[in-house]
C-alpha cells in the first residue's frame, strides 16, 4: 500500500442514503412525503458527485482557504504558499497561471525558494495551468515525483461494507506518547526514520477535532495505521498513511482502517473524504467507492548543502 503522510471539515448538513425511502407506508400523505424526500435525496446525490463542482469545492476549501496548524500562510496574487521554519518543507498547494504570466511567477518563486534555503515542494494538479507546468519546474532544478490519483468518495454514496462495524481490533489513538506504535508501523513498511511522528502528529492530536488515528492489531501486535484530517468550515476530510507490515497483509486490514475513518467522518457531518492514491493503492479504494477527482504530483526543489 502506497502511504500518504501530508494532510489536506466542517458540517454540511447530512444526505440520507435514498435507500431508507423504499418503504411500505399507510396513507397516500406519507407516501407523497417519502416520494419528495426520495427525489430531494437523490437529486442531492447527483449533485453531490458532479466532478466539475465538487473539483471546484475542492480547490476553494483544501488548496485555497485551508490553514495549516504551525505553518505561515501567504495568498499572492498568483500562488497559495504555506512556510514553515527551516529545515522543515514548505510548500505551494495552489497557483493560478497562463502562458503570458507562468514564466516571471515560476521564476519570482523561484528565486524566493532558493533565498531560503530549505527543502521546498511545488504541487501540481492535472487542471493546473499551463499544461506543461511540470516540464518548466524541473527546467528550474524541480524533481518531479510519481503522479498520484486524488480519489474522492461521497459519503453519501458510502457502500455497505465501510459502514458496517470493522472485524479487527481497532483502537483510536489519542496520546502523543501512543504514538511509538505507528511510528513501528511505518518504519517496517517503509524503512527509514519516522521519528518525526511523534513531534508533528503529536501536536496535531492537541488541537481539539483535528486529528485522528487508528492503529489496527493482530495479538496486540501493531499491524496497520491511517489517520484523518479534520478541518474546519469544509466538506471534506483527508485521510493518509494508510499503511499494513507486510505479514498482516490481505486479510481485511487495510479496508477495516478505511471503514472506520469513513464511518468517523460520515458521523461527524462531512459530505467527502479524499485522499492521494498511488496506482498500487488506487484499486483497493476504486472497489470502495472512490473516484478520481483529479491527478496530483509533487515538484521538489532540494538544497545542495541537504
Amino acid at each position: 500500500m502506497f502511504m500518504r503522510l501530508t494532510p489536506g471539515g466542517s458540517t454540511p448538513e447530512n444526505v440520507t442514503d435514498a435507500s431508507c425511502y423504499f418503504v411500505i407506508v399507510p396513507t397516500r400523505c406519507q407516501a407523497l412525503q417519502a416520494k419528495q424526500r426520495l427525489a430531494s435525496a437523490w437529486h442531492l446525490r447527483s449533485e453531490a458527485m458532479d466532478i466539475e463542482k465538487v473539483l471546484a469545492l475542492y480547490d476553494r476549501e483544501q488548496r485555497i482557504e485551508i490553514e495549516y496548524p504551525g505553518m505561515k500562510k501567504q495568498v499572492l496574487p498568483h500562488v497559495v504558499r504555506f512556510l514553515r521554519p527551516a529545515p522543515a518543507m514548505s510548500f505551494i498547494l495552489y497557483s493560478q497561471m497562463d502562458d503570458s504570466n507562468a514564466a516571471a511567477v515560476i521564476e519570482e518563486q523561484v528565486t524566493f525558494i532558493k533565498g531560503r534555503q530549505q527543502p521546498f515542494e511545488w504541487k501540481i494538479f492535472s487542471h493546473d495551468q499551463p499544461a506543461d507546468l511540470p516540464q518548466r519546474l524541473t527546467a528550474h532544478g524541480f524533481e518531479s515525483e510519481e503522479m498520484d490519483a486524488v480519489m474522492v468518495l461521497d459519503l453519501s454514496e458510502a457502500p455497505a461494507p465501510l459502514l458496517q462495524e470493522p472485524g479487527a481490533d481497532i483502537r483510536r489513538i489519542t496520546q502523543r506518547d501512543e504514538l511509538g506504535d505507528v511510528i513501528t508501523i511505518l518504519e517496517k513498511v517503509w524503512g527509514g526514520n519516522f521519528s518525526w511522528v511523534t513531534h508533528r502528529l503529536g501536536d496535531h492530536l492537541e488541537i481539539p477535532g483535528y486529528l485522528s488515528i487508528y492503529v489496527a492489531y493482530v495479538d496486540d501486535e501493531p499491524a496497520c495505521t491511517g489517520w484523518t484530517y479534520f478541518h474546519p468550515n469544509s466538506h471534506f476530510a483527508s485521510i493518509w498513511g494508510g499503511s499494513t507490515v507486510e505479514e498482516y497483509r490481505q486479510n481485511g486490514l487495510y479496508t477495516a482502517v478505511l471503514a472506520r475513518r469513513v464511518q468517523e467522518a460520515l458521523a461527524r457531518g462531512y459530505s467527502y473524504v479524499t485522499m492521494d492514491a498511488s496506482p498500487m493503492s488506487r484499486p483497493i479504494v476504486t472497489k470502495n467507492g472512490f473516484e478520481i477527482l483529479t491527478y496530483s504530483q509533487s515538484c521538489k526543489w532540494i538544497p545542495e548543502d541537504h
